[in-house]
């Protein structure tokens, strides 16, 4: 039998995680069993990267594990013994053994603690079998790789149940906690190969180590919990464990696949919370965050949450700017990103809709935090602030500089700005003349510039030779320049924020030019085919794929945004809501399915559109929950849209 291939991914809420394959033999450096943040969510450290199992029977040894080594050799023959793979409610495999017997084994990340949780059993208990375990150890920064060198520790400290080893200095230590024996037993495990990154073009090859055996006889389950912190397990091992699943499984009760996958990331940041933008090599970034959270949250009624992310976020105003990102280490922030407080002002704005239609009562404080930060971004892009940001004369928002990445579309290759995009770009239009909206409702000091923009973006940004929108006007802050490339950022004028710019008859020759030529079953391309720069798959080196980035390759989350324009130049009838969810959001849902409720980053731009990129990212699953929920529950109270000289629509 064979097991489909995919991704599993297990968050522990602080931003470390589990991941693996389907088939347990690791393809990614980032796969591995215990990967904690130790500044959740950032600085997270490789520290188990997984396990060579095997099975004793009276009838002969088992392998239960498969690795890949370089230059490409699978060994043991465990895969061949695995009938079978699910993700729910978290990773289970069921390996087949010759003599007949079955052995289940099972595995969860405990929510808000470092702790991975493994067990295995025979479906049919029986004395004389005898599973052995070999953890495979390495202790580095995540995105590095680990080679055999004379400073690895293999010394072991054990008391009772409790095995810690603690191989770097600067490192937490392993604690495993099991009903196991432990043998020590040193060895290096050399020349693991990881597929995925052989494709792409990096450091593909990898030396662990491993300590020691843990042994344990299968009459009864065997358990081992894998930590940083013993203190996250209480009590002897077989009850610690049954504990936390069971406590696991209360917790993942949820009404969709995907509301499951949008738990993962949701974490801790200091006090406050956060979103990890993907899994497994982002952490929190302000667009994706601002971005996601309208369907992680918003949508899905976690309202204190949304509350706490965006409270934390109004204190970071700078010049009228919020960092784009975080680094991994240190505490300077980075704001090279016109967009992300623009994204904020909108998720401000939905978030204060909410709490009305569900009478949440927010504090004064809180409150007013909220629309002081979102007046100190608009102050700021009107006077003017990094980057060329600023309000014009027209009333549109003009920004970037030549050297730097402002806008989504954010690929940068040493000093080489892929997509530039200065000027005034089309989405970031839609967004500040959304932003000034959103501010309008406790203030009229912005009502003559939302009327001035909404003027100007009408007349200069319709391209009637091609039926769409130009892509950015004043381009290089060339007064009457174009740029009429056929992109997905166009759509945001009409669909995925409150208030429509355009009227019926251009908002339905947008949705259909976009639809024609960028719509695909995993989202919008990121550039029309037939353009000069048109790449049709991600793949190369990395900087050719990052030269493809935003050149065709198709974005999932993209899709909310367009799904929400086709409906509103539609109509949002039980018809077109129907043909709309077949049409558009099938290949993405079924997708999800296979994967946990995961979605990926990004996917190849022609046939068949194969997911490349992060293959857990953030803002897809949102987009599509998002969007997802507006057809589970059709007039179910949330706000009319806000049109410019559109129409209105209840959705």
């Amino acid at each position: 039998m064979t097991i489909a291939a995919a991704e599993w991914l297990e968050a522990d809420g602080l931003g470390g995680f589990a991941s693996g394959t389907s088939t347990l033999v690791r393809t990614r450096r980032y796969h591995g069993l215990l990967l904690p943040a130790l500044t959740p969510p950032t600085s997270r450290v490789m520290l188990v990267n997984g396990l060579e199992a095997w099975v004793d029977a009276p009838s002969g040894r088992f392998a239960i594990s498969t690795q890949r080594y370089a230059p490409d050799v699978v060994h043991p023959d465990g895969l061949g013994r695995l009938v079978s793979f699910t993700q729910d409610p978290w990773p289970s495999w069921i390996f087949r053994l010759e003599d007949g017997s079955e052995l289940v084994q099972e595995l969860f990340a405990v929510h808000g603690a470092p702790v991975t949780a493994i067990s295995w059993r025979l479906s049919e208990p029986r004395p004389g079998v005898v599973l052995s375990v070999r953890p495979l150890l390495s202790g580095r920064d995540y995105h590095s790789i680990h080679h055999e060198n004379s400073a690895f520790r293999f010394d072991a400290h054990v008391a009772g149940e409790r095995t810690t080893w603690s191989p770097y200095d600067g490192l937490p230590g392993v604690t495993a906690v099991s009903n196991g024996r432990y043998a020590h037993a040193p060895d290096w495990y050399r020349n693991f190969l990881y597929e995925e990154e052989r494709i792409r073009g990096l450091d593909c090859v990898e030396d662990l180590a491993s300590p020691g055996v843990l042994t344990w006889d299968l009459s009864t389950p065997a358990v081992l919990l894998l930590t940083t912190d013993a203190r996250a397990v209480n009590g002897r091992a077989e009850q610690a464990f049954e504990e936390l699943r069971q406590r696991e499984a209360r917790r993942r009760v949820y009404p969709s696949i995907l509301h499951r996958a949008a738990d993962a990331y949701l974490v801790s940041r200091g006090m406050g919370r956060t979103i990890v933008a993907g899994y497994p090599w982002f952490t929190d970034w302000g667009r994706d965050t601002f971005i996601s959270i309208r369907g992680l949250c918003l949508a899905t009624g976690r309202l204190e949450v949304a509350r706490d992310i965006l409270m934390a976020w109004s204190g970071a105003v700078s010049e009228g700017m919020l960092p784009n990102r975080f680094p991994d280490r240190g505490d300077v922030p980075e704001f090279n990103s016109v967009d992300a407080s623009l994204w904020y002002i909108v998720a401000v704005g939905e978030f204060l809709n909410a709490c009305r239609d569900r009478g949440v009562q927010l504090t004064e404080h809180e409150e007013s935090a909220l629309k002081r930060a979102v007046d100190a971004i608009l102050t700021g892009y009107a006077a003017g602030t990094r980057y060329g940001i600023r309000l014009d004369d027209d009333g549109l928002l003009a920004c970037g500089r030549t050297d730097a990445q402002l806008t989504w579309m954010d690929a940068k290759i040493g000093d080489w700005v892929v997509t530039p995009r200065t000027g005034k770009p089309v989405e970031i239009q839609a967004l500040w003349l959304n932003a000034l909206d959103v501010a309008g409702a406790w203030s009229d000091r912005w009502t003559a510039d939302l009327e001035k923009g909404t003027r100007a973006f009408a007349q200069r940004f319709w391209n009637p030779s091609d039926g769409c929108l130009y892509d950015v006007v004043d381009v290089d802050h060339r007064r009457g320049t174009v740029d009429a490339s056929v992109r997905p950022n166009q759509i945001l004028a009409v669909g995925g924020l409150p208030r429509m710019l355009l009227d019926r008859e251009r908002a339905r020759r947008v949705v259909d030019a976009v639809e024609a030529r960028l719509v695909t079953p995993m989202g919008l391309r990121s550039l029309a085919p037939g353009s000069p720069a048109y790449a049709s798959r991600y793949e190369g080196s990395p900087a050719e794929r990052d030269a493809r980035y935003h050149q065709g390759t198709v974005w999932p989350w993209l899709i909310g945004p367009f799904v929400e324009a086709w409906l509103r130049v539609h109509g949002p009838t039980a018809r077109t809501r129907r043909e709309a969810r077949e049409r558009f959001l099938a290949p993405l849902l079924e997708l999800a399915a296979r994967s946990g409720g995961h979605l990926p980053e990004i996917a190849d731009a022609d046939p068949p559109h194969t997911p490349r990129g992060c293959p857990a990212q953030a803002w897809s699953v949102a987009e599509v929950l998002r969007v997802s929920l507006q057809f589970s529950a059709p007039g179910s109270g949330r706000r009319k849209a806000r049109p410019g000289s559109g129409l209105a629509l209840t959705y």
